[in-house]
């Protein structure tokens, strides 16, 4: 924990509203599937589908991200955030945003809601990476990670505002292809160029510290750098310009080549530790980590796959936007929130007591029982829902979002357990 650097970081007034919004939002999110479970086996652009999407990506994971980035920006840039009041302002406006855009897609109000909903979530989202880049320009140091960082936080507002133009073109319609078209770019550079470039920037510096790892071999994150950014740019220029599917398949297995090469670096740290045994989080972790190579063996079906019939295409496809959501990155934040949450709670709570009485430990804040039978409950959700999905089963899928309820139930529970926690020190004898 020490290498969570606290000299710079964030008021926890930041940084905890993330937490507690996209824990309500995640379990939303569960509720929305349960009362929509059938979505999950029509056309993979129905409105119900694109609201539990939108609300799971944008109030449930780019929250939690968003919060826990503005602690880890003194440990990633080792600089300040450069300003907290903006950060407080873009918070606020990326709640209502999130619950605007939802709203606008789960009623299908594609002209009269989405349009604004959508201009709102730009400018939040807009507000984020200002801040960020700002905190960047005033950083001396630039590793690996930062650039990561900043590639996709450069990502995230070219994702934003083409989906913003996307809503736009549904009222004034300029766009030459089919909406279903820009969707799939959209998609595309949001899921890899935002998240998937952030969890590896991030997850590089974090999973080593935790796992307590050195002597590692930092060129294989470089080369999972530009072989990510490089294959992405060229997905992205040949489905706007080219539409050449041997120039995709390319691409798409430089992407493939640069996880690779990010999760032999996470396997190299895994097998160099020097913490042995994993709690929860670290299991959560690793778990995602292993996950990350199921979406680069169903996007493989789909690009060789262009003869498969429509139907099945198109529950492959909701599969291959599953694992990605909640196979790698649900899995990821759920452990990173049991290695993060806590210890910023701790630090507001108890840095004035140490050495002065005996304090807790950041993971005594939360039940790990609870972490616990989560932990299995999800396990067992991300087993059941593709099955399910694959197999046109709704039963199975009643099943499995029942279950994924039931983590949010006990994710949220120990979630305000820690952020509630009141101080309890035991004086030295």
């Amino acid at each position: 924990m020490n290498g969570l650097k606290t000299n710079n970081a964030p008021h926890i007034g930041v940084v905890v509203p993330h937490f507690i919004f996209g824990a309500i939002s995640f379990f939303i999110v569960a509720i929305m599937l349960v009362f929509s479970s059938s979505s999950l086996l029509e056309v993979y652009f129905n409105t119900k589908l694109i609201a539990i999407t939108h609300m799971a990506i944008l109030g449930w994971a780019t929250m939690i991200i968003f919060g826990a980035l503005y602690q880890l920006i003194p440990v990633v840039f080792e600089t300040a955030l450069f300003s907290e009041k903006l950060a407080k302002v873009t918070f606020w406006m990326a709640a209502f945003s999130v619950l605007f855009l939802s709203y606008s897609f789960w009623v299908a109000s594609f002209t009269m809601l989405l349009p604004y909903a959508s201009v709102c979530m730009f400018i939040s989202l807009l507000f984020f990476v200002i801040n960020v880049l700002l905190s960047y320009r005033k950083s001396e140091i630039k590793n690996m990670s930062s650039k990561f960082v900043i590639a996709a936080i450069i990502w995230l507002l070219l994702t934003e505002l083409l989906g913003t133009l996307i809503a736009l073109n549904f009222k004034f319609n300029f766009f030459s292809e089919a909406h279903i078209h820009y969707l799939k770019i959209h998609a595309t550079i949001g899921l890899i160029g935002w998240f998937l470039l952030l969890i590896v920037g991030v997850g590089s510096t974090l999973i080593p510290m935790f796992l307590i790892s050195h002597q590692l071999n930092f060129k294989k994150l470089k080369a999972s750098f530009y072989l990510i950014n490089g294959g992405l740019l060229g997905i992205a220029i040949n489905w706007f310009l080219i539409n050449n599917s041997i120039l995709t398949g390319i691409c798409w297995l430089l992407v493939a080549s640069g996880v690779l090469f990010f999760v032999s670096f996470i396997f190299d740290s895994y097998k160099k530790r020097m913490r042995k045994k994993l709690d929860v989080g670290m299991q959560y972790s690793l778990l995602a980590i292993v996950s990350v190579l199921l979406p680069i063996i169903i996007s493989s079906v789909l690009i060789v796959g262009s003869n498969v019939e429509f139907q099945l295409l198109s529950r492959i496809v909701v599969f291959y936007g599953f694992s990605i959501i909640f196979g790698f990155i649900t899995t990821l934040i759920l452990g990173q929130t049991y290695k993060t949450l806590p210890f910023i709670v701790w630090l507001e709570k108890y840095k004035k007591l140490v050495g002065k009485t005996k304090t807790p430990l950041p993971r005594e804040l939360y039940s790990e029982k609870i972490a616990s039978i989560q932990f299995y409950l999800y396990l067992g959700f991300i087993i059941i829902m593709p099955i399910g999905i694959l197999s046109n089963n709704l039963l199975l899928l009643k099943i499995g979002s029942i279950m994924l309820l039931l983590v949010t139930i006990l994710y949220n529970i120990n979630v305000f357990k820690i952020i509630l926690h009141n101080v309890k020190p035991i004086k030295n004898e």
